[in-house]
């Protein structure tokens, strides 16, 4: 490859993140627990129904419902996954107008993947050091051992992640047979491969060059920043001093010394630097290659700790706090996202909450648009789409009104009746009388009345009847 001036492109400098204790790694190590323990178990855990399967959560693509636990989300509530992206994206706007990039330091699924394939690297090969030693050193035995058990258990995370999706979308245990007996059907084999195959190259090998080069956030996140923005930043001012910044020597060594002549606290240990996982160096001022996991802090807080210093020269701050200015976190732009989101959600619930318990859809057969009986009638054909979405059979009853001198005909039954958590077509017909002269159309509604349920009220959906010369 060319490493020339003329290059394309930089050729990747491998990085070796250190381990490093704290109250933010601490935390990060609470959220990757839950997020592990909800993906991970969710398929497995039961949900007693009355209709449907028992798992809490199934997307079942042949019968087109998604059940989670207590709801079941029909095709036809496609919108509310158009809903649940507007209010992630409202939430990520709002997030980051507040505290920066902390969406990909602590919850997303490239930074979890990620910190545990650096502690199975870290468990099979040692610490930054010992990498860096290994990755020198000529291949032997130990070197080729701890390389392959490196990657078996990465490919062993890897498998299961993506068997664990595929185990979303079926009864997860006969699933769970099927797909190690060679009977499962070829979707499965072919997301669990698919994701088996990109969780490995992300969180194995690519790691921060997906934050870096492919993650669009890291390009567009500039645009939600502001002065008042909380971000990870360097205390330039109180690390540097007048004189820049320093190693601890025998004249350097206590505050009052640095201060004489002018160092500043920062002791260049490099220690931020070490535990990045991007490699960055949070002392040249914000990048693009950041992602706010505040392990730096982390990391000088311990030197400052050990030195008796107070905390803080690299912390969680906005630029006009760091110039000594006012920072408030809620400004108009805030508090517009706040309520953006406030309505977003509301939204949601409320359509969620207000579901029909029977929907209806009235679909005109158009060949032929009408037909003229014998009698002189003119009849139109309807195919009736009726779906009970309770978990307890509806008998439902047909009827006519707003077209005078119709019958509704739909077969021999009075009435129909709708199993728990299905849906049925109905071909109705509706034949009207007609002079030869009459020509158009007429809007009527057709209803349905369910039966022995009080709790349902009737449903009315309109129609168009039409006549012959009417237009198509």
């Amino acid at each position: 490859m060319d490493t020339g001036k003329d290059a394309l492109y930089q050729q990747r400098i491998p990085i070796y993140p250190r381990s490093v204790k704290g109250r933010f790694r601490n935390f990060k190590w609470v959220v990757l627990g839950l997020a592990y323990g909800v993906y991970f178990l969710l398929p497995w855990l039961r949900w007693q129904r009355s209709v449907g399967p028992d798992q809490a959560v199934l997307f079942d693509i042949a019968a087109r419902k998604f059940y989670i636990f207590n709801l079941v989300a029909h095709a036809q509530d496609l919108f509310w996954l158009a809903g649940l992206m507007i209010i992630a994206a409202l939430l990520l706007f709002f997030v980051t107008g507040i505290a920066g990039r902390v969406f990909c330091g602590y919850f997303c699924f490239q930074t979890l993947w990620t910190d545990v394939y650096l502690f199975i690297e870290r468990l099979v090969q040692g610490d930054r050091v010992a990498r860096i030693r290994l990755d020198k050193s000529p291949w032997n035995t130990n070197k080729l051992l701890r390389k392959i058990a490196t990657h078996v258990l990465w490919l062993v995370v890897a498998f299961w992640t993506g068997l664990t999706f595929t185990l979303y979308w079926g009864d997860a245990p006969r699933l769970l047979v099927k797909w190690f007996t060679g009977s499962a059907p070829f979707a499965a084999y072919a997301t669990t491969l698919f994701l088996t195959a990109t969780t490995y190259v992300m969180a194995g090998l690519a790691r921060e060059q997906v934050c870096t080069y492919m993650c669009p956030y890291a390009r567009f996140q500039a645009a939600m920043f502001d002065a008042d923005t909380r971000i990870v930043a360097y205390d330039v001012a109180r690390g540097e001093g007048a004189q820049g910044r320093h190693k601890i020597t025998r004249e350097l060594k206590t505050r009052e010394q640095r201060r004489q002549q002018g160092a500043g606290d920062c002791i260049d240990c490099g220690f931020c630097v070490q535990v990045c996982p991007t490699g960055i160096d949070i002392r040249d001022g914000l990048q693009v290659q950041c992602i706010s996991c505040a392990l730096c802090i982390d990391a000088c807080d311990t030197i400052m700790d050990t030195l008796g210093w107070e905390r803080g020269l690299i912390r969680y701050t906005s630029e006009k706090a760091s110039e000594g200015k006012k920072s408030p976190v809620w400004k108009p732009k805030t508090i517009a996202y706040g309520l953006a989101l406030l309505i977003a959600i509301a939204g949601l619930m409320w359509s969620v909450s207000s579901q029909a318990p029977i929907e209806v859809a009235v679909i005109q057969v158009r060949q032929p648009l009408f037909v003229r009986l014998s009698d002189g009638r003119v009849q139109n054909s309807y195919e009736l789409h009726l779906e009970n979405k309770t978990n307890e059979p509806v008998d439902v009853a047909l009827m006519i009104h707003g077209l005078a001198g119709a019958e509704l005909d739909v077969g021999r039954f009075e009435a129909v009746t709708l199993a728990p958590q299905r849906s049925l077509h109905v071909l109705a017909r509706v034949r009207c009388r007609s002079n030869h002269s009459e020509k158009g159309s007429r809007s009527f509604f057709l209803d349905v009345i369910p039966q022995k349920r009080k709790d349902i009220g009737m449903i009315s959906v309109s129609a168009t009847f039409y006549m012959p010369g009417a237009r198509r």
